[in-house]
Parts: structure tokens; sequence; C-alpha cells
């Protein structure tokens, strides 16, 4: 898959592509001392439109902030620089990552005097899961204990944790992991948040282990506000899976997801998600709408 596209914002400049570079001994690099958002944008009538693009530079710089990261730029600026480099990448749909990080000029795990650095591409990126209900597999991997790091952040040192579960799931011929939180109860996926359906009803993991997104947020309001939809935010056991009708997975990149099944200690448990009239897809097609523009009535998510 070919990303490049002719700039990148770094710093309050647009440089070329290819003149990119850090040095091997940029902090980040050695310490996972980055913090960082993914953001979509889509076709719209009316030019490309950015999803919810203040709402994840809220939480950038709420991230920053957990690392003592000293953003040197405003809130609204760096929302600008969103939109000029979509503007300048000739890119109609694809994928937008802010990056903000310790450089140079300092090693060793106390990050203070390290060259804070800020950096904005966009790129053509399609569908992230496959375009189809997914097959998923319960990781043997957990996920991090709450107390170990501050789980609203969104921090690269963290996703250590995601890439064991992915590797882990492809090489069994999964589409995708989903990780246990410390007490054995469902948490999230390495990218997503997760959903079931019972009894026209929404559940999904409480918050405490897992990232607040902003897609499972999105998801609730729409439901209800769309459909009609509750949602209870439960603790799920993988025990009770089978209590449940449908499944499907929600972020920025995944979108919404339909899961076909989900396998546990070698029990394939199946959904009912990739049924045409299905909640899931009725939730996936409200969903699209949105992001396509299509939906006045949440136009102000798009910048």
């Amino acid at each position: 898959m070919n990303i490049k596209t002719p700039y990148i914002w770094e710093n309050w400049k647009f440089i070329d592509w290819d003149d990119a570079k850090d040095h091997n001994l940029t902090h980040s690099l050695h310490y996972g001392t980055w913090v960082f958002e993914g953001i979509r944008f889509y076709p719209t009538s009316n030019w490309p439109k950015i999803f919810r693009l203040k709402e994840h530079i809220d939480r950038l710089f709420y991230s920053a902030s957990v690392l003592e990261l000293e953003i040197p730029f405003t809130k609204e600026e760096i929302i600008q620089a969103c939109i000029d480099i979509v503007a300048k990448s000739w890119v109609e749909m694809g994928y937008l990552r802010p990056l903000v990080y310790y450089g140079t000029w300092k090693m060793g795990l106390y990050p203070k005097w390290a060259k804070v650095n800020t950096v904005i591409s966009a790129w053509n990126w399609g569908k992230y899961l496959a375009d189809r209900p997914i097959d998923v597999k319960i990781s043997k991997y957990k996920r991090m204990h709450p107390e170990t790091a501050d789980m609203n952040a969104k921090v690269s040192g963290g996703y250590y944790n995601n890439v064991l579960v992915s590797l882990e799931v492809h090489k069994e011929g999964f589409d995708e992991g989903l990780l246990l939180d410390y007490e054995g109860y469902i948490a999230e996926g390495p990218g997503e948040n997760i959903f079931f359906i019972k009894d026209n009803k929404l559940f999904t993991p409480a918050l405490w282990t897992i990232l607040p997104w902003i897609t499972r947020a999105t998801i609730m309001q729409i439901a209800k506000e769309k459909l009609g939809i509750d949602t209870e935010k439960a603790k799920i056991l993988p025990e009770n899976l089978k209590d449940f009708d449908e499944a499907f997975f929600v972020g920025t990149a995944a979108e919404v997801t339909p899961i076909w099944s989900i396998t546990y200690n070698s029990e394939k448990i199946n959904f009912k998600s990739w049924e045409k009239d299905s909640t899931s897809n009725k939730i996936k097609d409200v969903y699209m709408n949105i992001v396509y523009g299509r939906d006045w009535e949440y136009s102000d998510w798009l910048s």
C-alpha cells in the first residue's frame, strides 16, 4: 500500500514527504514517549471533511499533558494545521495522524529538556478491517492494569500490548483479537471498542481498563438519537457471550465492523451481525451516512 502524499506538516512548516526524518537518538524512539491521534476524513458533496476533529485534538492535548509534553501550539493552530495538510494531500478519503513527541537532546527515562516535535501527516487509507463480518479470537494477553498507566491517554508506548495481540491472532488466521482485563472481563480490541446486542439494547464494557474512544461515544449517541437504542455499560465475562445476538467493533480506523464469531478457549460463538437487517448493520448505515456528510443533523462533527 502506497501511503505517500506530497507534504507533511512539521513544527509550523510544510515539508516534502521524503524530507521527514529524525535522529536515531530521538527520545521517543527509545522509550515510547509519543502521543498521537488517528482521525479519518471522508469525501462529501462539499470537499473532504474531517470527522470529529475537535474531540481528537482535545484528547491529543490531554495525552500530551500526561507525559508533560508542552505542545508549542494552541488547539486552534493544530486544528487548522490538520485541515491544511488534508487540503495539500490531494487525498479525498484517508487518515490523519497528529503526533507529538520528545525528540533529540536528551537520553534517559526522564524526558525533560528533550526537544518537543509536532508532526501531522495525512494519507490514503481504506478499510482497516475486512469489509465483511470478521472472526475474532480472545487473546492470551490481558489489557494493562488501569493503575499501571493513565488509561485516558493515547500514548504509543502502551501499544506494545496491542501489537502482541495482533501478532498472536493473525498467525492463527483470525481477523482481529479481543482482550480481557486483569479481572477476566471483556475489555476491547487492539484498536477498537466492542459492542454487543440483545433485545434491541447495546451492551459495552465500562470505562476503567479501556481507552475512552471517540467512536464509542459517537455510537452510543447516534444509536439512542437515531434508532432509539439504549446502551448499558456492563462487566461482561467471556462466558456471557452466548447471551448476545450480535457483536461489532467500532473505532476511527475500524468504523463499524460486524463480528461473525468470537473464539474463546477453542470454543467458537457465532453471531447474527452479518444478517442484512441486523441492528449492527443499521448502526453502521447511520454512522456512514454521518461521516460522508449525508446526515446534516450532525454536520457540526465535520471539519
